[in-house]
């Protein structure tokens, strides 16, 4: 662990869901970590390293923007191999996370199968290095966080949904909240270890938290009747494929396994289900399908106002007033030609 202080998780004003999130897969790495979106300045690398700090390792791992996959993954020496018989592996950043938080900031600006890989191995745990029928395989347990500004450009659906869980921070932050944030942040960089003291109860309060959580994780079951739900809800949200029903059970146990407890109720599986399903969803909540369209843009609401003129924003430009015209002078709308 390195001696570098850290800004710590529990000192961090806001970001609650942010927060819960990184807990969560720090309990359950199976989770498939998650994908933080949002502009530029909202601390997003802060949280992470404070996360790392959760965790018994304390490792911290940034992927490098423009890495190659032999950075990534590790190399073989085949030359050794063919010459003395052995493997000999170089590791590269998957192997050095092993056991702590790997971070891969603007993940939508890296290579598509880079992404691929990253995903592949958070999800089994394992990363398998393969190389003119030579093979290397080696533990890469770690909480994968990635980042990333939509307005810098997407991620394709198909890798954005194997992320396993979606938290969207707002640029926006109440001017109260934001000057806590500064005075905080002023603190810590003018004397770090003076600020970590003083959090050190905080910050050691969330770490045991965690750890019993983890301890408890395996004795909570993952119960019919809360995947029955979530896969109702599942289905009615439209998710593509069976990921978003998995991630989110699990998702909910290490939410039961925060709060303590010995069992997942209808809390924890509301507790996480934004996470779960925002960057799956295909059908609008219910709140928001069963909502009532809006007005049509300057339409009167009282009908006998109905002989008003349209504003020209309704594709009406230039429309007079209705007229009353007499019964006698009342002309009939000619019907087409009929056919000979």
């Amino acid at each position: 662990m390195s001696d570098i202080a850290h800004f710590p998780l529990a000192a961090v004003v806001g970001a609650d869901e942010l927060k819960l999130a990184l807990c969560l897969t720090a309990i359950d790495p199976k989770i498939g970590g998650v994908l933080i979106e949002g502009p530029r300045g909202m601390a997003k690398s802060t949280l992470a390293r404070g996360l790392a700090d959760l965790l018994a390792s304390g490792q911290f791992v940034t992927l490098p923007l423009g890495a190659t996959e032999e950075r990534l993954v590790g190399t073989l020496d085949l030359d050794a191999a063919l010459s003395e018989g052995r493997s000999q592996f170089s590791p590269g950043v998957l192997a050095k996370a092993d056991g702590g938080v790997l971070y891969v900031d603007e993940v939508n600006l890296l290579p598509d199968h880079l992404v691929d890989v990253l995903l592949d191995v958070a999800a089994s745990g394992v990363n398998v290095v393969e190389r003119d029928g030579i093979s290397h395989r080696h533990p890469a347990r770690f909480v994968l966080i990635g980042t990333m500004n939509p307005e810098e450009g997407e991620l394709r659906p198909q890798l954005l949904e194997r992320f396993g869980l979606n938290v969207v921070l707002s640029g926006q932050t109440a001017p109260a909240e934001r000057g806590q944030i500064i005075r905080r942040r002023l603190d810590f960089d003018s004397d770090p270890e003076a600020f970590c003291a003083v959090w050190t109860p905080q910050q050691e309060a969330l770490k045991q938290r965690c750890e019993q959580a983890r301890a408890l994780l395996p004795s909570i079951p993952l119960d019919d009747q809360s995947l029955a739900q979530i896969t109702e809800r599942c289905f009615a949200a439209g998710v593509d494929g069976l990921r978003a029903d998995l991630v989110w059970l699990r998702a909910a146990r290490a939410h039961a396994a925060w709060r303590g407890a010995w069992g997942i109720i209808d809390e924890d599986i509301n507790a996480v289900a934004e996470f779960a399903l925002r960057h799956r969803r295909r059908n609008p909540p219910p709140s928001e399908a069963s909502a009532p369209a809006p007005p049509e843009q300057n339409q009167p609401a009282d009908p006998s106002a109905s002989d008003m003129p349209k504003s020209a924003g309704q594709g009406s430009w230039g429309a007079l007033p209705a007229q009353a015209v007499p019964i006698g002078q009342r002309r009939d709308v000619p019907s087409w030609p009929k056919k000979p």
